[in-house]
């Protein structure tokens, strides 16, 4: 690359950490020679892995305030980065995103969720209101798709939706980065404990996970945050709490830790609109780092999990069908320990961001050649 191309990755939600911006996305394209800035909120000046990380100010708490004041302060710290590239990762930046390519700025729209799916889950707006709002947002999502230069999804089924609108549509899925996670303790050697990471929801399944444990004489540690923080009290009351550790919101090098030591990765997720089509994240970090999952009996999770034999899927909802796999990956070994390495050897060979980060690649180098 004979110019160093500048490109600014924009959020107004995500920590500057995050897995898919910073640790995948920005540093995978420093490390191809760009020159990469994250503006981001609550966080403090740096560079790191090669990415400038530029502090926008302090996010707004309440929603609503975010959505319009924090939004309106990244993106003209944003502005004044004078950036070829911006690449942006929430929904409600779109209309800053406009003014972007107004501005003659190449403009990418990273959509990680299906919003106006997600949205018809969301616990914190009123039911009759749900549909209207899912509504109005892919109107305007779907509008604006029109007028971006890429858009970049975190699934095939994003992707397909997009293409509606614009031609330039690619999938960059969310696999792990496979030297990340991957485990350097033999499998039987790890105490037999069993594991939760990601955000602690109803619709993820924590009180079928709590219920599962009762009797068993393994511990379940979980990393995340209870969302809504009334949840917690409601799994508190369990009689398989007594079986829990928590270890609250988790740095990477804290989920390391929590994996190297787990028999078996829950991602029980209820079946809702939102999560039947996407990929589990989560689940791919438990078979990177070797550990046998018991997933939901999703069918794109099922078709992953039997193809390559990585573990067990079951009705979500039932917890004794959780409890029975969790029993049956603990007490045959020689299974289990097959498992993990089925799980290491899937995410060496397809579900891996070194296969993905070449699509990114891709997409930027032909931006930068336009």
């Amino acid at each position: 690359m004979s110019k160093k191309i500048k490109v600014c990755h924009i959020t107004s939600i995500h920590p500057s950490g995050d897995t898919r911006i910073f640790v995948k996305e920005c540093t995978s394209l420093a490390a191809a020679g760009y020159d990469v800035y994250l503006v981001a909120t609550n966080t403090t000046n740096a560079v790191i892995n090669g990415v400038r990380i530029v502090n926008a100010g302090i996010r707004h708490s309440n929603r609503i305030l975010r959505m319009i004041f924090t939004s309106r302060m990244v993106y003209d710290k944003a502005v004044s980065m004078d950036a070829d590239i911006y690449h942006f990762h929430d929904p409600e930046l779109i209309p800053h995103a406009l003014k972007l390519i107004k501005r003659g700025k190449k403009v990418i729209y990273d959509v990680h969720e299906d919003i106006p799916r997600q949205i018809l889950a969301k616990y914190y707006i009123p039911g009759f209101l749900r549909k209207i709002i899912s509504k109005i947002i892919e109107r305007k999502e779907n509008n604006a798709a029109r007028k971006f230069s890429w858009i970049i999804t975190a699934t095939p089924f994003i992707r397909d939706r997009f293409l509606h609108f614009n031609s330039k549509v690619t999938e960059v899925c969310n696999f792990p980065v496979h030297t990340e996670l991957n485990s350097a303790t033999p499998y039987l050697s790890r105490p037999k404990q069993v594991c939760y990471v990601g955000s602690i929801t109803k619709a993820r399944g924590i009180l079928e996970m709590v219920e599962a444990m009762d009797g068993l004489p393994y511990e379940l540690h979980l990393c995340g945050s209870f969302s809504p923080e009334s949840l917690r009290e409601k799994a508190k009351v369990l009689p398989g709490w007594k079986q829990v550790v928590e270890h609250g919101y988790a740095s990477r090098l804290k989920v390391k830790e929590v994996l190297d030591r787990s028999r078996v990765g829950l991602v029980t997720l209820h079946p809702i609109i939102n999560y039947v089509d996407a990929y589990p994240v989560k689940m791919f970090e438990y078979m990177v780092a070797g550990i046998p999952v018991i997933a939901s009996d999703i069918k794109l999770w099922k078709d992953i999990v039997d193809s390559s034999r990585a573990g067990i899927c079951v009705n979500p909802y039932k917890p004794s069908e959780i409890k029975k796999a969790i029993v049956s990956v603990m007490e045959n070994e020689d299974i289990a320990q097959l498992m993990s390495v089925n799980g290491m050897k899937a995410v060496e060979e397809h579900f891996n961001w070194s296969n993905e980060e070449k699509k990114l690649l891709a997409i930027y180098h032909k931006l930068a050649q336009a």
